[in-house]
């Protein structure tokens, strides 16, 4: 018996081997090559192809054109599926892929009808940008098959693999449009919902502006005190609903001028805060080219499917974006008179089925029901301007004063645009497209206000230049005058205290280096939640029977270091115990919100001032069946303990911040198939920031790269990725300087060995 069973052991061992080596082996007839030399018809001139130890793209052409078509090829080998997914999400066409479990993302992506606006607007970019995406795309498409092998995921889902084509590039922005400014219309949205329930009381007392305000004119929203409002229902609650924490997609930038550096030369910061996953969204490129007899070298991270260097510098300026969040979209309330029609859309399925989708469309947009009446959708990504090429401009802009002219005729979701030269200057504008309509709302409009200047992109910006103080800075929430506030609305910004925390950094020196830099991008102090917890150890002591129940954990919120640290305790109980109370105080709020189809989530941002006003004020009414708000406040805390014990354990040492908010960054494949986890997955690191400070970081969240440099000087220049180059995971660049950027160390900008070249010839007839 025991001789059978270890023969049936080595034979399964064998086996495993056998399949392994099989999965290794096709795999490995997938992986791009590196080196070598090709051929095609899409290039003008001799051009090459190499990648340096982190597998950076370096390419050398001509003109810019070739050079689209090496960035091309690069992308097709490197991440053509990532591009397939980001194309196929914009367009709603993820069915044909996954089938009828992707069906219901597909209908809510096709209540915009990208993939025709992305086939109307090529149609309208100057010939020598279709030239260029043309190009591009004969790159990624020879790229793509050079393996000649369809990369594993395809192979896995056995979906057939579709050539890319130019409207696939415009619909690769619009993605990112979905990701940056789908929270402004959910917002919105959420404000009818909020208003038909409880009235415009609840929403100016949800809305009302916070202490933490970080504009660069120092200007403030006025913070009068909002009276509380009485929730519709006194009854007992004793189910607490999560109000899900949105991702904030933004980032951090800012930036001194000269005057504030050794070398004379402006500095730029920049980090981009995006959802994180495997392979990166960023991938790292280098073009060097001629343009009207000069030559150009543009160094930074494009977004694959795309031609252009997003965020970079060409050694005369340097440019970074956060996520703007200025108004670009309205609800507009239909009456009986506004006319309707019906569109179907046909959503392919796999083995040549479709779905149709019934969309309702008016003169102001897609429409959608809402609490029984129809709303339409007016939204700048709709408009005909909202995408263009004009980013590819920036690589041979020159100065600060150029860049910002520029700034207002770029079609991409509006950032704002943080800008340095090597003489010294900085800026900071709003960048991408903004409506030229002039009533920005909340709630939604009625038709007869309907404005049509929609159609029309705003170029009048309000804009900073060299401030007195060479100082400048942005974090998603308000950055424009209080007076243009009014002008160009709130798109759903952040809080406020990320920015102040920034801003109060800068203040604190008077010159910097990219240390200094780094050292803010790092920065994980908790003060936006030290009030928090001074309000909860307060809240454990209140008398002796309290603080002798919470000895131990008042032990770990006295040792709570006041930051994000891996190892502390008490930095976790403080911000579940918030996250805790919101949801128990706004508990009937949030019910009756989910009962009309919304959810408070879209507002979780802005509730800080009116929790705190709740707290202070303690009305009853707000109470639901506990006996006090200290017996409430309590209640939550309790639900917090709980949550974590569910998660990670009863024993309160295993709750440490490194491990609660651990940093895990998956492969979409690994998470419908666990067991490649290890093999697909970044390895786990322990957390090191949070959402309320310069270090952005979640689980799953955060920085997406991490950029500091002095147009004029960039050896000295940074570049940390939060992934490798390729979306191989033989790939020798799978990982590639992952581990630098989890543990707080830095990559260059600038390429460094050459390790692999491929140089390409015009194919002859």
């Amino acid at each position: 018996m025991l001789s059978w069973l270890k023969r049936g052991l080595s034979g399964l061992l064998i086996l495993i081997l056998i399949l392994t080596a099989g999965l290794y082996g096709l795999l490995s007839l997938s992986l791009p090559a590196l080196d070598g030399k090709g051929t095609s018809d899409a290039i003008s001139k001799p051009i090459t192809l190499a990648r340096d130890t982190l597998g950076q793209a370096v390419i050398t052409a001509k003109t810019r054109q070739d050079a689209a078509y090496a960035l091309g090829f690069a992308h097709g080998q490197d991440r053509f599926f990532q591009m397939d997914l980001l194309r196929r999400n914009a367009a709603g066409e993820l069915s044909e892929l996954f089938g009828k479990g992707a069906l219901e993302l597909d209908k809510k992506m096709r209540f915009h009808q990208l993939r025709a606006r992305s086939q109307e607007i090529l149609k309208l970019l100057p010939e020598t940008d279709q030239q260029l995406l043309a190009t591009y795309t004969q790159g990624v498409n020879e790229g793509r098959s050079q393996a000649g092998i369809a990369s594993f995921e395809y192979l896995l889902s056995g979906a057939e693999v579709k050539p890319w084509l130019s409207e696939d590039s415009l619909l690769v922005i619009f993605s990112m449009y979905l990701d940056l400014q789908a929270g402004t219309y959910f917002r919105d949205e959420a404000l009818i919902h909020l208003d038909k329930l409880y009235g415009e009381q609840m929403r100016a007392f949800i809305l009302q502006p916070s202490q933490y305000q970080a504009a660069l004119d120092g200007s403030k929203l006025p913070q009068g005190r909002v009276a509380i409002p009485e929730p519709i229902s006194r009854e007992v609650i004793s189910q607490v609903t999560h109000i899900k924490e949105q991702d904030h997609y933004g980032s951090n930038n800012w930036a001194v001028t000269g005057a504030l550096t050794k070398t004379g030369k402006a500095m730029l910061s920049d980090d981009m805060h995006l959802g994180l996953n495997v392979p990166s969204i960023w991938y790292r490129a280098q073009l060097n080219y001629s343009h009207q007899g000069e030559k150009y070298q543009v160094t930074g991270v494009t977004l694959p499917g795309t031609p252009a260097v997003v965020v970079g510098s060409n050694d005369h300026i340097a440019w970074g974006f956060t996520n703007g969040y200025l108004d670009t979209a309205d609800w507009i309330a239909l009456t009986e008179q506004d006319k309707t029609w019906q569109v179907n859309e046909r959503i392919a399925l796999p083995n040549g089925e479709h779905a149709v989708y019934e969309l309702t469309m008016s003169n102001y947009g897609p429409v959608k029901e809402i609490q029984g009446e129809q709303y339409a959708l007016s939204w700048v990504a709709h408009q005909s301007y909202a995408v263009n090429l004009e980013l590819l401009r920036f690589e041979r802009t020159k100065s600060v004063e150029e860049a910002v002219a520029l700034a207002p005729h770029v079609g991409i979701p509006v950032q704002n645009l943080m800008v340095v030269d090597d003489q010294g200057n900085a800026a900071w504008k709003p960048m991408g497209a903004v409506p030229a309509r002039t009533n920005p709302a909340d709630i939604a409009q009625s038709s007869e206000h309907y404005a049509k200047l929609w159609q029309f992109n705003e170029v009048q910006r309000p804009q900073v230049v060299n401030p007195q103080s060479g100082k400048l800075w942005t974090g998603n929430s308000r950055v424009v005058s209080a007076v243009a506030h009014q002008r160009f609305g709130d798109g759903g910004y952040a809080l406020g205290a990320r920015s102040a925390q920034i801003r109060d950094r800068l203040l604190e020196k008077s010159q910097f280096s990219e240390k200094d830099f780094y050292a803010i991008q790092l920065d994980n102090e908790a003060r936006f939640l030290t009030p928090w917890h001074k309000q909860l150890s307060s809240l454990l002591r209140q008398d002796t029977e309290t603080q002798f129940k919470y000895q131990i954990d008042l032990s770990w919120l006295d040792d709570w270091q006041q930051c994000a640290c891996a190892e502390s305790v008490g930095y976790t109980l403080v911000r579940y115990y918030r996250d805790s109370l919101i949801d128990t105080v706004f508990v009937s709020v949030e019910r009756n919100m989910k009962k009309s189809g919304s959810s408070l989530s879209a507002l979780k941002n802005y509730l800080e001032p009116a929790l705190w006003q709740l707290i202070n004020a303690q009305p009853e009414s707000w109470l639901h069946g506990h006996d006090n708000w200290q017996a409430l406040q309590l209640a939550a805390y309790e639900q917090a303990k709980q949550k974590l014990a569910a998660e990670f354990g009863p024993n309160m040492a295993a709750w440490t911040w490194g491990e609660v908010n651990a940093l895990q960054i998956q492969h979409p494949f690994s998470k419908q198939l666990p067991i490649l986890s290890h093999f697909l997955n970044m390895p786990k690191y322990d957390g090191f920031g949070d959402s309320y400070m310069p270090a952005v970081q979640r689980p799953e969240f955060g920085a997406s790269q991490r950029f500091i440099v002095q147009p004029g000087k960039l050896e000295k220049a940074i570049m940390t990725v939060a992934g490798g180059q390729s979306g191989h995971p033989l790939s020798p660049f799978y990982r590639s300087g992952f581990d630098e950027y989890a543990e707080g160390d830095n990559t260059p900008l600038l390429p460094q060995v050459i390790t692999h070249e491929i140089n390409f010839i015009p194919k002859v007839d």
